[in-house]
């Protein structure tokens, strides 16, 4: 099937630039926290869990900075359009695709062979990335009340108490870690299903053709090949469905 042109305007450059962070935090965290538990070779102790705790505040405060962007920064709603909304609109339901979920999930599960044209987000998409944030913030917490110089203070200790001691909240943290792996996988099959174009947006800004789409009539326009031939714009009797 066609799929939707992918624009710069899509993913802006304090996207693209909080993503690569994304990237480098949890791939380091991910790699410490591993070490951390079961040091699989020597002398790399003391700057792991320097390097742990490092990004542990590096990935939350770009976390925090991501939330704040997404009130501020504009990104286009839908791929195949220049036009843009304030961020945090993409995140939400919108019209053309809030009744795509079954047909976007028969799609992941090989149900079904092509998808609906849907917005910048599919639905499973948007749950999962409002789900991201929350998780981020967790994670930042319980490796505070694991951290020697936080873990004694109070709004730290009241945590580790609740879940009954330290060793819990150890198991809570280190599970968490795999909640983070798994979402990494999904995220990129996600992304990458049909191809790589929307990782070379994001992490290189590097656009791709497709479809054209007016976002204020709801319908395809036309197709836009990039300077590879001409370009074209013609209404076609094609929708988001």
């Amino acid at each position: 099937m066609a799929h939707l042109a992918h624009y710069r305007e899509a993913h802006p450059m304090p996207f693209v630039i909080t993503h690569w962070i994304n990237l480098v935090a949890m791939v380091l965290l991910i790699f410490t926290g591993f070490y951390i538990h079961y040091p699989f070779f020597w002398g790399f102790e003391s700057m792991a869990r320097g390097l742990h705790v490092f990004f542990g505040f590096v990935l939350f405060i770009n976390c925090i900075c991501r939330l704040i962007m997404a009130f501020i920064v504009k990104s286009s709603p839908t791929g195949g359009t220049r036009k843009q909304v304030t961020d945090y609109k993409t995140w939400l339901p919108q019209k053309d695709n809030l009744h795509q979920g079954p047909q976007w999930i028969k799609y992941y599960l090989f149900f079904k062979k092509d998808h609906p044209l849907s917005a910048k987000l599919g639905v499973p998409q948007k749950i999962s990335y409002l789900f991201i944030p929350v998780l981020i913030i967790l994670m930042f917490y319980t490796g505070l009340a694991l951290w020697v110089p936080t873990s004694e203070i109070p709004f730290f200790a009241a945590g580790t108490s609740l879940v009954g001691g330290i060793m819990s909240m150890r198991i809570i943290h280190y599970f968490m870690m795999f909640v983070f792996i798994c979402f990494m996988f999904i995220h990129i099959y996600l992304a990458n299903v049909e191809g790589i174009a929307p990782t070379l947006l994001m992490f290189f800004h590097k656009e791709h053709g497709g479809l054209v789409y007016d976002p204020d009539i709801h319908n395809i326009i036309g197709e836009d090949d990039m300077g590879h031939g001409k370009q074209h714009f013609s209404y076609l009797p094609l929708q988001l469905i």
